[in-house]
C-alpha cells in the first residue's frame, strides 16, 4: 500500500510555509527580488491613493505583484542552472538570458498598465 502525503488543511499549511520559505530566500540571496519588492512597496500606496477606481487600483498593484512572480520564478531558474553546474554552457546562458528577458516583459507590462490607468 503506497503511503499517503498530508491532505486538507495540513497540506495548505506546510504549502504556505514552503511559500513562505521561498519568499525569505528570494529576498536574502536575490538583490533583484529585494528592489523589485520595494519598488511594489512603495508603489502600492500611490496606486490605492491615486488609483481612478477600486478595479484600477487592483490592475495597478496586481501588475506590481506580477513583476514580483516573474522574478521569483526568474531566480527559481537561475538557482537550477547554477545548481547543476559551474561550467559555461551556451543552454545555462540561453535559460539564464530568457528568465532576465521574462522580467524585462513584466516591467513593461506593468509600465503600460500604469501608463493606460494613469493617462485617462
Amino acid at each position: 500500500m503506497a503511503k499517503t502525503g498530508v491532505t486538507g488543511i495540513a497540506r495548505i499549511i506546510n504549502a504556505a510555509g514552503y511559500s513562505w520559505l521561498g519568499i525569505k530566500a528570494a529576498y536574502k540571496h536575490e538583490a533583484a527580488f529585494r528592489q523589485e519588492l520595494w519598488l511594489c512597496l512603495l508603489l502600492t500606496p500611490v496606486a490605492l491613493y491615486f488609483g481612478p477606481d477600486p478595479a484600477d487600483k487592483a490592475i495597478l498593484i496586481a501588475s506590481l505583484v506580477f513583476i514580483l512572480l516573474i522574478e521569483l520564478l526568474n531566480s527559481a531558474l537561475e538557482a537550477v542552472v547554477d545548481r547543476y553546474g559551474d561550467e559555461i554552457h551556451p543552454l545555462s546562458g540561453r535559460a539564464k538570458d530568457m528568465g532576465s528577458a521574462a522580467v524585462l516583459f513584466a516591467f513593461i507590462f506593468a509600465g503600460l498598465v500604469w501608463f493606460s490607468v494613469f493617462s485617462q
